[in-house]
């Protein structure tokens, strides 16, 4: 019942003149028939709840039925996080304030709730402190965070006026990135996207990693700002693949550093997938959770959590060279 809710929904909410964009785009690159393209897209949506954006970026046209089946496509990333996320516990890792608090052991930094704090705990919180990072109570992909200087603004009354009109729901430390990480971008803090699910004996397990890398000058490393991504091979901690950003291009080494980045060498890695673990256990409610990990000089950090991971990051060529996707993976440790 809820596959064929799903599809229903789907088919009145989709978005037609993009699916035919991205038709045209396909066609494009491979020459492959338009009607067929638009036809196959919509055999992929209801045999595989493939979206059209999934077509694209996994190249389903270039795929035979046997490889097909074994990808996470939206509608299933869908169906697992129906599965292992309840609701009504979105909020442990949604609400930042709260995450703060819930995982304060693996923060490594200091912060301030400023949906409450009067003038004089800013001021307190301000004395040490240049820079500091602002965030909304609740946000994704990076959306409402800044950097902000304390030397920007005319006075600390200045500054704390601006959070406040801003609607900031917290501020934080600015870490300092490990110098391993910071070699391939310094503008940014990389962090570790890993995922874990609860499995079917109760205990924590990493289903995939990846890291996000900025790019552009931008101090945020998400793919929707402008960053990239590549994928982490979980055994060893090293960066497998060439990064790849939201328009498809791919990186050897980075294109403002010239620094490497297949083969690079994720520090502190076991550190950071033991924090993974032992946070996924904290959060009843939520089997499957994205952590995004900052690693520090002194070691992995907990930035924050997400109750809706990406599924396609590390399923697009050439990260998956065999053409197998990653529900196999899945399926070790859960039923879906």
């Amino acid at each position: 019942m809820r596959r064929i809710k799903y599809l229903v929904t789907r088919i009145l909410r989709m978005d037609y003149k993009n699916m035919l964009r991205v038709v045209r785009l396909i066609h494009k690159k491979t020459r492959k028939n338009s009607l067929w393209l638009f036809v196959d897209m919509i055999r992929c949506g209801i045999k595989y709840g493939a979206g059209y954006q999934d077509y694209r970026l996994c190249e389903f046209y270039n795929l035979t039925a046997a490889q097909r089946a074994t990808y996470v496509t939206r509608g299933i990333n869908n169906n697992i996080v129906a599965k292992l996320n309840r609701r009504d516990a979105y909020h442990l890792v949604e609400d930042k304030t709260e995450f703060n608090q819930r995982f304060a052991q693996f923060l490594g930094r200091g912060w301030l709730n400023m949906s409450t704090a009067a003038f004089a705990d800013f001021e307190a919180f301000m004395q040490s402190r240049e820079v500091i990072i602002s965030k909304p109570a609740a946000s994704t992909c990076g959306k409402g965070v800044e950097k902000l200087n304390k030397s920007d603004f005319a006075d600390l009354q200045a500054l704390y006026d601006h959070l406040r009109t801003e609607g900031s729901g917290l501020i934080e430390d600015c870490l300092a990135q490990h110098e391993a990480l910071s070699a391939i971008y310094p503008h940014s803090i990389n962090t570790l996207r890993i995922v874990t699910v609860i499995d079917r004996d109760g205990q924590p397990q990493v289903v995939y990693a990846f890291i996000r890398i900025g790019n552009g000058g931008r101090f945020v490393d998400n793919i929707n700002a402008g960053g990239m991504a590549a994928p982490i091979e979980l055994e060893s901690g090293v960066i497998q693949y060439a990064a790849f950003d939201k328009d498809s291009n791919y990186y050897d080494t980075h294109p403002a550093t010239d620094c490497p980045i297949v083969g690079r060498e994720i520090p502190c890695w076991q550190e950071s997938l033991e924090i993974c673990k032992q946070a996924a256990t904290m959060v009843d409610g939520l089997g499957y959770v994205g952590w995004d990990i900052a690693v520090t000089p002194d070691g992995p950090v907990l930035i924050e959590g997400n109750h809706f991971p990406g599924h396609d990051i590390l399923q697009m060529p050439p990260h998956v060279p065999d053409k197998i996707g990653m529900l196999p993976r899945f399926r070790e440790f859960i039923d879906i």
